[in-house]
């Protein structure tokens, strides 16, 4: 039964998957209309699918039921679906389609929330409409938005084409394509599709529509004499903006050694670069879904570890959990924020907010066993538990699964001085420093690097790297903290004082009675060494 009005209709299924069915269908075929249309000129239709009772009237149906669907239509996006909990259990499992949580929406003139989800579909598991379906042209496959975080990695150019090269070329492509695969929610074209663009001169925007990518990565390879010039650029694949480039220009030396230097550094930052761009995407987001909220929460976290950053970071990852329970990202990155906000010395609940992090982590690697970042942040609950040796394993395990998560090389550097090594915590943030040398988390390796020198006694080292950090990021409370007791023991007293002032305007709630009941390992060296540190900030002035 079909009721036009307006520029709109309602229509009548026997069945949920018949309805979603025919509502995908419908949205494709609306695509190729649009197809080469201006913005301005596009007919775009917005779906909402209900399943309950109605009420029959000759030709017309209605009732509370039949409402639901109408307001539902208006919560989905220009060209979109949006469907109520009850289609989503009737047709879960039967449908090739993914639907995102929205949570429980407030819908005008309905009394009750009504839990809804937004419709994802992939081209390749849908046949194209009908070239006569809706327009007489011929049909051009439609395909569904592109996956978030979808990646084509185009050949790199060979410039000034030395055929000595080219496999040195060749090979930055396939290992860059390689190691971006490896990371979690991330959907990268393979090798060979991405190589039969090699040598031709493409249109990226063309290029996204073919593969259905949101973004690709063009390069460039360039040797001159004794240098090794590589050029990158990250792309919008909708809209051909260039959103991000990197250049490394080195002497050359062992090329494998220089491929596999540059392809480690890449990945971690265009993997950082695209979580940062799809945060931008998800603040302009009407209706916000679990994967919006965790990207929201991804920038709020790496604006620095300030208690009201992570709070507004661990806000995010709570409202995305809320709309998707199987969202194992938020529950991740939930529960290292949960790890940082206990490392801050900000409260009294320290055990409580460790033994809920490792909780939620079991749980994330029990769904997701490979899980890198997971492995990663256990790793860190056991370092600040007492338990470095284990967290230290844990950091090996998660770089066995991404060799480029260079924040594990910083983890087994802070777990070091935790076990009485501190003349080795440098060496590994060093590491991690040459494998992602422009990281988000940069600030806070400098401060790791900078606490181990401080139990060493080296305060003016301990100076230069906790300033450095500084420096890199200012909203990391705990650093001015160390910094401060690094100046007294230099008896600068004037400037421990800053350092303190600062810290505790960042964080008021660090008090030496709470940094004296945090202490993480009870290895001997480390608690001689720690003392240290107490003498330090108790003569700067922190509150007792």
């Amino acid at each position: 039964m079909i009721r036009l009005k307006g520029d709109g209709g309602l229509i009548e299924f026997t069945s949920a998957v018949d309805a979603l069915t025919a509502a995908i269908e419908f949205q494709q075929a609306m695509a190729e209309v649009n197809h080469g249309q201006p913005e301005d000129t596009a007919i775009l239709f917005r779906v909402g699918l209900h399943l309950g009772d109605v009420i029959v009237d000759e030709n017309d149906i209605y009732g509370d039921d039949v409402n639901v669907a109408a307001r539902l239509e208006t919560e989905a996006p220009p060209g979109g679906i949006v469907v109520s909990s009850a289609v989503r259990e009737a047709v879960n499992g039967r449908l090739k389609a993914t639907l995102h949580a929205l949570g429980e929406l407030s819908l005008k003139n309905i009394e009750r929330p009504i839990r809804a989800f937004r419709v994802e579909w992939k081209a390749e598991d849908w046949p194209a409409p009908a070239a006569d379906a809706i327009s007489p042209r011929a049909a051009t496959p439609w395909k569904a938005p592109p996956p978030r975080l979808s990646i084509v990695v185009l050949p790199f150019a060979n410039i000034g084409g030395d055929p000595e090269q080219e496999y040195f070329v060749d090979g930055v492509t396939e290992s860059l394509t390689t190691d971006l695969s490896r990371m979690s929610g991330m959907t990268v074209i393979a090798r060979n599709t991405a190589f039969t663009y090699k040598g031709k001169s493409v249109d990226v925007t063309q290029v996204g529509q073919e593969l259905n990518t949101r973004y690709a990565l063009e390069g460039s390879v360039q040797r001159r004499s004794d240098r090794m010039r590589v050029n990158v650029q990250l792309i919008d694949a909708g809209t051909g903006n260039h959103l991000w480039a990197e250049r490394f220009d080195k002497p050359v030396g062992d090329l494998f050694d220089m491929q596999d230097e540059i392809v480690t550094r890449l990945a971690r930052q265009l993997g950082t670069e695209l979580i940062g761009v799809e945060a931008r995407r998800a603040e302009r987001a009407p209706n916000p879904d679990s994967v919006d909220l965790y990207f929201q929460g991804m920038a709020s976290l790496n604006k620095g570890n300030t208690p009201d950053y992570l709070v507004q970071a661990r806000d995010y990852f709570e409202r995305a959990l809320a709309l998707d329970p199987g969202n194992v990202e938020a529950l991740v990155w939930g529960a290292y924020v949960d790890t940082l906000k206990a490392s801050l010395y900000a409260g009294d609940d320290r055990a409580e907010r460790l033994a809920a992090a490792e909780a939620a982590l079991v749980k994330a690697l029990s769904l997701v066993p490979e899980h890198a970042w997971a492995h990663l942040s256990l790793g860190l609950v056991l370092i600040q538990t007492k338990r470095a040796v284990q967290g230290i394993a844990e950091c090996e395990r998660a770089l066995a699964i991404d060799r480029n998560l260079a924040p594990a090389h910083a983890m087994i550097g802070l777990a070091k001085y935790r076990i009485g090594n501190s003349e080795e915590t440098e060496a590994h943030v060093e590491e991690a420093l040459r494998l992602s040398p422009r990281d988000s988390f940069v600030a806070a390796w400098m401060s790791i690097a900078g606490d181990a020198k401080l139990f060493l006694g080296r305060d003016e080292e301990a100076v230069a790297r906790l300033s450095r950090a500084i420096a890199l990021n200012r909203n990391n409370p705990y650093t001015y903290f160390l910094l401060s007791a690094a100046l007294a023991h230099l008896d600068r007293m004037d400037e421990a004082r800053d350092a303190i002032r600062a810290g505790l305007a960042l964080n008021p709630n660090f008090t030496m009675r709470r940094y004296l009941a945090g202490a993480a390992s009870d290895h001997p060296t480390f608690l001689a060494q720690r003392e240290r540190v107490v003498a330090g900030l108790r003569k700067a002035g922190v509150p007792e």
